[in-house]
């Protein structure tokens, strides 16, 4: 297929026959190649075997990565400079990675400001992102995976901080010492060949917690949603409008007093819509002059208009290349800057088009420490022997959560659909992994991992893709994947460079935009996702069912129950991971695990090998 995308890039007759013998000499060489091997297996290497198994298995799998990765080391870079249309894909993928990786770290800096009390920032955490960004980059064996901080990782945190108030320790020493024995859990992973489980993973397991992410990124959005709409459209303000008119000083609405000298006109109080407006001239001064409660409606509406907003020019962007408009190449610019396009677009809607409605936008009132100082090691001495009893536990339990995401992320970018030429390297990513945690636990910074769906959504960036039409249905497959460092590592320099900007431009960006962003991420990441699409089968009759190779294979009434019961998993995941008890919350990683064995033990007794192998195949 990828010689048939060159063929058709060809620019001239010359070219096209130059590509053909080329191929054929390549195809000529592989055919002698592989009657070679023929011949070997046919002859007995009983010698080879032994000495094969007296060979040390220490470390196996993180040597046979190394073989792997490590002759592809300098193409990574090259790949991303040579080849038709490189440039323009490393261009739009990396602006891509930047408004979609910033964007979230701001978002759940925040978060862990407030469940730290200040302990980790936004500030620590685009530093982190930063570190660990580059490093990855420069040192991994897949770079197409995004490492970002996760909801679950904030989650996380927030039990730490819980526990060091309930037993008053030190955070900073506890958050170390957990994130310290994480690294080395991880470290004794790669080394026992660990990852070597996930050859137990299958698409259902990774499409379960791929749409458990698109679900926990919905659920952040309709969150903020739901707290704008109480703080504006439902406020009390807003309940009892008789009551919004200007009250003058000694008034009993007293919800805030000052007592000082204004300056030019000030606005005294500004309350509900058709109300008058009570201003102070030039050095009046006012004592026990009191503020109420404003009725803001129009905010809420404006923040679902800019949230949808977002969403639906996103969406339609990246969609964009399989209309007729325009030609094709403009066509596929346009969805390879959909994301950075939809949030530019309705930022300056928001900031600049209504900026007469006062969005309330946490990213205006996040606290940013200016000062540098931030590289300081926490007292562990200080931490009595139960608690490093304490935080091994944590970190076992933490190191679970990073195995199961990081490999599930992994298999979902190197799955074969994708097409990648240059191979895995699950227990070398795990060991950098662990050093890069290792290093940010020392300063406090948050921890990172392979994130959903950014990877996968990353792959689809840098791809060749073409469309396929089999009885009137139209779905997609990708020709070639350029695999480059260089998009992780330029998205991260600007993340970097962003930190001497902050906290301006990006608090012009209003916070609906930010979850129109998650929205975005959601919805794009269905894409492909046969669980999805499964369940949207449900709901269509029978007639109307795309000709896909499950369908033709499996009965209908296997196809829905082999549905129900991914459903099942996911609703289990989804109640652990948004319990509202922190401590329930622990258990998360162990219900990922558990994905596995439910999987390969109990599903098999209600549908046959026969039908699980359609339904389940990572090659389909």
């Amino acid at each position: 297929m990828d010689f048939r995308q060159k063929l058709l890039e060809a620019a001239n007759e010359e070219e096209f026959k130059t590509l053909i013998i080329k191929h054929s000499q390549e195809l000529a060489e592989e055919q002698q190649v592989t009657n070679d091997k023929r011949i070997e297996m046919n002859h007995d290497r009983a010698e080879d075997f032994e000495y094969q198994e007296k060979r040390c298995r220490f470390a196996r799998g993180l040597r046979e990565d190394l073989q792997r990765r490590m002759p592809h080391y300098l193409s990574d870079y090259r790949d991303g400079v040579i080849g038709h249309k490189t440039l323009q894909k490393v261009i739009s993928t990396t602006f891509f990675l930047y408004f979609a990786c910033i964007l979230p770290a701001i978002a759940f800096g925040v978060l862990n400001d407030h469940n730290t009390h200040g302990n980790i920032d936004v500030k620590k955490v685009i530093i982190g992102q930063v570190i660990g960004g580059v490093f990855w980059g420069v040192f991994s064996g897949q770079p197409l995976l995004i490492q970002l901080t996760t909801a679950p990782l904030a989650i996380y945190i927030k039990i730490i901080y819980y526990i060091c108030e309930d037993f008053k320790l030190n955070f900073n020493a506890m958050y170390c010492a957990v994130g310290l024995w994480n690294s080395l859990f991880l470290v004794l992973y790669s080394l026992f060949d660990v990852s070597r489980l996930m050859r137990w993973s299958t698409r259902s397991t990774e499409e379960i917690f791929a749409l458990f992410i698109s679900i926990a990124f919905c659920n952040d959005a309709f969150s903020a949603v739901r707290k704008n709409f109480n703080t504006n459209y439902y406020s009390s303000a807003c309940q009892n409008p008789e009551n919004n008119t200007v009250y003058s000083a000694g008034s009993t609405y007293n919800l805030i007093s000052s007592n000082h000298t204004y300056g030019p006109p000030y606005t005294l109080l500004v309350t509900g819509p058709g109300s008058q407006v009570n201003t102070l001239s030039h050095d009046t001064n006012v004592s026990n002059v009191f503020e109420v409660e404003v009725c803001r409606r129009e905010n809420s509406i404006l923040y679902l208009l800019l949230m949808f907003g977002t969403l639906w020019l996103g969406v339609m962007l990246y969609n964009f290349n399989k209309t007729p408009y325009l030609n094709a190449n403009k066509r596929e610019a346009l969805a390879d800057y959909a994301l950075p396009v939809a949030v530019i677009v309705l930022s300056f809607i928001g900031s600049y088009m209504f900026r007469d409605v006062k969005l309330r936008n946490d990213m205006e009132h996040f606290r940013y420490d200016t000062s540098y100082d931030i590289f300081k090691l926490p007292p562990l001495e200080t931490l009595p022997i139960p608690a490093v009893f304490a935080t091994m536990g944590l970190g076992f339990s933490l190191s679970m959560l990073f195995f199961m995401d990081q490999n599930i992320g992994s298999a979902m970018v190197n799955n074969p659909c994708n097409k990648l030429k240059k191979g895995p390297a699950y227990h070398l990513d795990l060991l950098v992994v662990a050093f890069m945690n290792g290093f940010l636990s020392l300063f406090g910074l948050p921890w990172m991992h392979a994130c959903l769906p950014h990877s996968p959504l990353h792959v689809r960036s840098l791809a060749d893709v073409e469309e396929r039409v089999e009885q009137g249905h139209v779905y997609e497959i990708i020709v070639k994947v350029r695999e480059t460092r260089l998009t992780g590592l330029f998205s991260n320099i600007l993340i970097g460079l962003s930190i001497f900007l902050l906290p301006y431009p990006l608090a012009y960006i209003p916070t609906a935009v930010l979850d129109g962003l998650f929205l975005y991420m959601a919805v794009t990441a269905l894409n492909g996702n046969q669980m999805f699409e499964r369940i949207t089968l449900l709901f269509m009759e029978q007639a109307a069912y795309p000709p896909n190779h499950y369908i033709r294979r499996v009965p209908q009434r296997k196809i829905h129950k082999f549905t129900g019961l991914q459903v099942v998993q996911l609703l289990v995941m989804c109640s652990l991971g948004f319990a509202p008890w922190p401590y329930l919350k622990m258990m998360f990683p162990v219900a990922l695990l558990l994905l596995l064995p439910i999987r390969h033990k109990l599903v098999p007794m209600v549908i046959e090998d026969k039908y699980l192998a359609a339904l389940d195949g990572e090659h389909q």
